[in-house]
This record gives C-alpha cells, sequence and structure tokens, in this order.
C-alpha cells in the first residue's frame, strides 16, 4: 500500500508539489523484474532519473525518482506495484569536491542521512545527489544557508 509524502507548509520551503519524490517499488528478486517496470513507465512517456536497489535473497527494493511521479501513482495503482514514497532533497553540485561540503553541512547540523545517490540526469548540465534524510527541513535549510541550489520536481523533469 503507497504512502504519501508529507506536505510542507513552513515559510522558506518548497510546495508539496515541487518536492522530489522517491519510489521505493517492491520486486520479487528475479532476472528482468526491474527492466519490465521501466519499460512500462517508458510506455507511459515516464524516465527513470535516478535509481538504487537493495536486492535481498528473494526480493528487491528499488529506489527511483521519476519524471512524473502524479502519472506513475497511477500506473504503479493500476498494475498492481507495491511501491511507498518519501520526498528527497536533490542538490546541484557544480564541483565533484562539492560532495564533501553536502555532508560536511548535514554533519553540522547533525541531519541524519538514511540514504543517497547520484542522478541520471544532469540539471543545469550539473551533478544532482539525492537525499533522503532525517529532517529534510532543517537540511533543506542548512542547505540552502551554505550556498547550494536545492533542485524540484521541475527542475529535473525539464
Amino acid at each position: 500500500m503507497p504512502t504519501k509524502t508529507p506536505p510542507t507548509t513552513s515559510a522558506g520551503t518548497r510546495a508539496a508539489r515541487d518536492r522530489v519524490v522517491q519510489f521505493s517499488i517492491f520486486l520479487r528478486n528475479k532476472v528482468g523484474a526491474f527492466l519490465d517496470v521501466v519499460r512500462l513507465l517508458q510506455e507511459h512517456q515516464v524516465n527513470v532519473l535516478g535509481t538504487t536497489i537493495e536486492p535481498s535473497a528473494d526480493t528487491a527494493i528499488v529506489r527511483v525518482v521519476v519524471s512524473d511521479p502524479d502519472a506513475v501513482e497511477g500506473i504503479f495503482h493500476l498494475h498492481s506495484i507495491p511501491y511507498s514514497t518519501w520526498p528527497l532533497i536533490v542538490v546541484e553540485l557544480k564541483e565533484a569536491d562539492h560532495f564533501g561540503q553536502v555532508l560536511t553541512a548535514l554533519l553540522a547540523a547533525e541531519v541524519n542521512i538514511y540514504g543517497a545517490y547520484a542522478l541520471l540526469t544532469r540539471p543545469n548540465d550539473n551533478a544532482a545527489l539525492a537525499l533522503h534524510v532525517e529532517d529534510d527541513e532543517c537540511a533543506t535549510s542548512v542547505l540552502n544557508g551554505s550556498g547550494f541550489v536545492i533542485l524540484s520536481q521541475d527542475d529535473l523533469s525539464r
């Protein structure tokens, strides 16, 4: 059963519709299972923009960022694909050494990182890092204060 992304309403943060959403898809751990999902999304003109996979003996959790999250929810419901969602922070990295600066800023603010992965897309011709953090409002504030650009879903879906 899907879980909904918590809305954000405090001043200075993005509206819920602009937030980047991570889908965690629960698949059987078999050859071609993820490809089947990617092909299904492509049939509906949805691109996978970033991914990470956590396999186990029988199942896998595939986490993806997509170009059209609203469409994906409908597709997954229609095809009975089990998933959950979680908000992500996507940070633009203009230089490779900025990765360490992002981690340093989050450590200084004591923001726990649950997961991170690079995106396949390059908004503004720069690398982008997807972060699943304990406190996304604090992380967003800290990273903005450190001079980093936080990307929205619109930035990724162009």
